[in-house]
């Protein structure tokens, strides 16, 4: 699964489809065009790697107790920072662990998806939005999660 297009967040994706077999790919329709993810379609096709397009609501059967809920994109998607804004939010549930995966989604995201699942976002581990930026993690959102746990995904400083 990948939340969206941004090289940040598929670059080393082109690498694990050519040279693993990669059965199946989840993504989200793209808003926006992306040279990464045209590039990826390519590559994919020539593998044979069935795409996956996901959108809100959609429940995913992993295996008997893994499972993914798709809370984001919405049909209508965002237009304003359209990429990031449209990443795919979905929470892993693995038995009474709940991780919820947020993307690059910023405050305007966040305040659709809280008003449409509000307590339903509960999860044990939250991957903090876009990085940590000051863009999002809004109280509302931190709040209907309710994490005991908070990972920020960034690169040391060079």
């Amino acid at each position: 699964m990948v939340s969206h297009f941004d090289s940040d967040h598929s670059g080393a994706l082109r690498e694990v489809v050519e040279n693993l077999n990669v059965k199946k790919l989840i993504i989200s329709r793209q808003t926006e065009e992306s040279e990464e993810c045209d590039k990826m379609f390519e590559i994919a096709k020539s593998r044979k790697t069935k795409i996956i397009f996901v959108e809100a609501g959609q429940v995913l059967n992993i295996e008997k107790n893994i499972k993914f809920k798709i809370f984001w994109p919405d049909e209508n998607q965002i237009t304003e920072n359209a990429l990031n804004n449209n990443s795919i939010v979905a929470k892993l549930i693995y038995d009474k662990v709940q991780i919820l995966f947020t993307g690059d989604i910023e405050q305007i995201a966040e305040e659709k998806i809280v008003e449409k699942y509000g307590k339903k976002l509960k999860s044990t581990i939250l991957k903090v939005a876009h990085h940590g930026s000051n863009t999002s993690s809004i109280g509302s959102f931190i709040n209907a999660v309710k994490p005991k746990i908070a990972l920020i995904g960034a690169r040391k400083k060079q």
